[in-house]
């Protein structure tokens, strides 16, 4: 049975052409791109290549482009960054639903001694930018605020956002992993200083990603060795990652409204369905500015982790959260920031779909989840549906 895959927030497949783009630096383009033959002269042109597809798709300068190992290295690199550029400044501002890259970073620092500040949301997980203005001051040396929520899919205001910052004389950094690919991104029209991404969220393979750096920005390398990345981070390249991310976003930008439109159509048809066959369900987060392939519905009563293995019993695979957290059994520590009742967080589901979905997966979903939630609800102790 082919598995029906609706945990694209957690990764995506390689899509075809980007598996075809990538095969000659698997196999015969092997050389080094630090060589000074032509063998692998030419590998480094394809990075600049690359470079320039992934600059495009946010209306960046190819060298404002720097390619990491993954989104986590990025928001990583672009804390650490902004925290040496600044070492007189120790306040650091992030929110309480950042994905746990820059949340477990952010507590790094304050084990160092940083203040960091962990902005609320509410219960719609949206962000009162009021809070901002109340606690920025002249000794933050970056804030670090999501572009879009990976469990609930909801946009935060970052246009607003990097506006406060910037006249504060504050970095602002957004992890733009989920958003990507996804949303429209401009940063000539964004004033953002530093923009995480990641390829296997938009169809590119694992282990690589990117970082976006504007000019004039302060910037220490987070990784010290070689010139690789005109100085700003060491390592051989991984070549056929970087070539796989570089494909990846040029179909990206060449789809992004009617791939958005296809799958907001896709995703309003299965949660509407659902939230009418399931009694006691709730969409969680802001309905209205959300990525569109995103839906996160608890279903109360019930566990969700035993929503997930009958859902696997039909090959349907979707999510609790958060890939980096959903092996734990701690309820979701964005729908707890949020103020979700406990009946209902610890019934989560996030359903994300990708282009690869079709009518077909929604209504397999449909057609099974009414009966699991049901039987859930009547072997729980806590059910209605005795």
């Amino acid at each position: 049975m082919t598995e029906i895959y609706l945990d694209n927030n957690a990764t995506t497949r390689i899509s075809p052409e980007v598996l075809d783009a990538m095969l000659p630096y698997l196999t015969d383009l092997y050389g080094n791109p630090s060589s000074m033959h032509t063998f692998g002269g030419q590998i480094h042109r394809k990075i600049e290549v690359a470079r320039a597809q992934v600059a495009a798709l946010i209306n960046a300068d190819p060298d404002e482009i720097i390619f990491t190992s993954c989104g986590t290295e990025s928001d990583n690199t672009a804390l650490m960054c902004a925290a040496e550029s600044y070492p007189h400044k120790k306040h650091i501002i992030t929110t309480r639903v950042e994905h746990p890259a820059v949340l477990n970073f952010c507590r790094h620092l304050a084990r160092k001694g940083y203040r960091v500040t962990f902005l609320t949301v509410n219960h719609e997980g949206k962000l009162d930018t009021d809070l901002l203005i109340k606690e920025i001051s002249e000794d933050t040396a970056v804030v670090s605020i999501m572009h879009a929520n990976n469990e609930t899919g909801v946009i935060f205001p970052v246009l607003e956002i990097a506006e406060i910052v910037t006249q504060r004389g504050a970095i602002f950094h957004t992890d733009a992993v989920q958003t990507v690919g996804k949303i429209p991104i401009d940063v000539k029209k964004l004033p953002v200083d530093m923009l995480s991404l990641s390829g296997h969220k938009l169809h590119a393979p694992k282990g690589v990603g990117a970082l976006y750096v504007r000019k004039g920005t302060r910037f220490k390398p987070y990784i010290i060795g070689g010139h690789q990345e005109h100085g700003r981070r060491a390592g051989t390249e991984n070549i056929a990652s970087i070539i796989g991310l570089g494909r990846a976003c040029e179909l990206a930008g060449g789809n992004l409204d009617e791939e958005a439109t296809y799958l907001k159509g896709l995703r309003d048809r299965l949660e509407n369905t659902l939230l009418e066959r399931c009694p006691d369900a709730m969409v969680n987060g802001d309905t209205v500015n959300r990525l569109p392939n995103t839906s996160n519905i608890s279903f109360e009563y019930i566990e969700g982790e035993a929503i997930l293995l009958r859902l696997n019993e039909y090959n349907i695979c979707a999510s609790s959260g958060s890939a980096c957290t959903s092996g734990s059994l701690e309820p979701s520590h964005v729908l707890r920031a949020m103020g979700i009742p406990f009946s209902a967080v610890h019934g989560s589901v996030r359903f994300s779909l990708s282009r690869y979905n079709t009518d077909k997966d929604v209504d397999a979903v449909i057609n099974v989840m009414p009966g699991i939630i049901q039987d859930l609800r009547r072997l729980s102790p806590f059910g209605r549906e005795k």
